[in-house]
């Protein structure tokens, strides 16, 4: 939030103390909800950076060769050594070729994708509620001004006029620069999480033509 509120501050020439405090009470949720949001976003970025560090192409590669050689046992024992988790869900779903394949296919890929998408729905909730709140700040920092328009003395009250359309201005202001800010990560994010699912449904895809292959081959062999 501090990123955000800095060049409002200098345009408008206050410290981000006096900004903060002019926002009106709005800008304590709003402050909440930003620290919510880059929590998320610090916790997701590391998270993406680890799995790209484990991500092990030539494994999953190495894994479906040896399962076009049908040696499954050799494909699993390739997989176990790698971090990967297109590696760690083709070795879930090989182990358990022989009672239900395909539904341990999907149910390895469900719980790999799942963690690609953790923290995703909060931020997709943080986003648009960071942004109600900066109308809603803007709503009671107008009210501030009317209020003060109807105690008749105009020049009296000057000073709680502007305070209200400070109060508006800056609590839509940090709202929308906290969404635009966030929606990058957020879409990131997002992306990264279909890459994943491209990545998973394409090796298992792979796999299963492999296997199916091999199970023609011994029905004909019969």
């Amino acid at each position: 939030m501090i990123t955000q509120l800095l060049p409002m501050a200098f345009l408008m020439n206050l410290t981000l103390m006096e900004l903060f405090i002019h926002g009106g009470p709005i800008m304590w949720p709003i402050l909440l909800t930003s620290f919510i949001a880059i929590t998320v976003i610090v916790e997701r970025i590391i998270f993406i950076i680890r799995e790209n560090s484990s991500r092990d192409e030539e494994a999953v590669e190495a894994i479906l060769d040896k399962a076009e050689k049908n040696d499954i046992e050799g494909a699993i024992a390739i997989g176990k050594k790698s971090g990967d988790y297109v590696a760690r869900v083709l070795v879930y779903a090989l182990e358990h070729r022989k009672s239900s394949f395909a539904n341990a296919l999907v149910r390895a890929s469900n719980r790999e994708l799942a963690r690609f998408q953790q923290g995703l729905p909060t931020l997709d909730t943080v986003i648009p509620i960071v942004q109600l709140m900066g109308l809603l700040g803007t709503v009671t920092g107008m009210m501030r001004v009317f209020g003060a328009l109807g105690e008749g003395d105009i020049a009296a009250n000057a000073g709680q006029i502007t305070g209200g359309v400070g109060e508006a201005l800056i609590a839509v202001a940090t709202g929308l620069a906290i969404a635009i800010t966030a929606m990058l990560p957020f879409n990131y994010l997002n992306t990264r999480a279909e890459q994943a699912k491209h990545d998973l449904a394409d090796a298992s895809n792979a796999l299963e033509i492999i296997l199916h292959k091999h199970e023609a081959a011994t029905a004909a062999a019969r």
